[in-house]
């Protein structure tokens, strides 16, 4: 059951790659990219609505209520990134703009697992770590290199 860990999140960044490729072509469509970004996060948000209604796990509004301000901004971080997207897919390509990202996100995630920053587990960076991001950054820069 544990590999099932280790597979769902490379389905998600097909699933990521998929929907880039489908968000440009609706940029492109509509010659809007913000207007693009805003139509898919009304699919999303019909999508949760959907599996929410069927959900059995609803907390109360007092623990909504208790719950601190910073934690409810998860999906403007998740706008910046589609709008990101959106502006760069069409302009760099997908594997150009998704290298790019993961070096991004590998670059941030051990620096937040070194420092155990937003309830992540302290997991200390190590010479190994250090070697793969910098072999990512530099697979970044050599897929980005014209």
């Amino acid at each position: 059951m544990k590999y099932l860990f280790y597979v769902l999140p490379i389905l998600a960044g097909v699933a990521m790659a998929v929907q880039s490729g489908i968000n440009g072509q609706l940029r492109a469509s509509l010659n809007h990219p913000m207007l693009a970004a805003f139509i898919s996060f009304i699919g999303g948000t019909v999508a949760l609505a959907i599996l929410l209604a069927f959900s059995k796990q609803m907390p109360s509004t007092q623990v909504i209520g208790s719950i601190d301000w910073y934690k409810f901004t998860g999906g403007l971080l998740g706008v910046f990134v589609v709008y990101i997207v959106l502006l760069s897919v069409q302009e760099i390509g997908a594997s150009n703009m998704f290298v790019l990202i993961v070096a991004g996100q590998l670059l941030a995630a051990m620096l937040m697992d070194h420092f155990a920053v937003l309830g992540m587990r302290e997991n200390p960076i190590s010479t190994q770590k250090l070697v793969g991001i910098l072999l990512v950054i530099g697979g970044a820069y050599l897929v980005n290199k014209k």
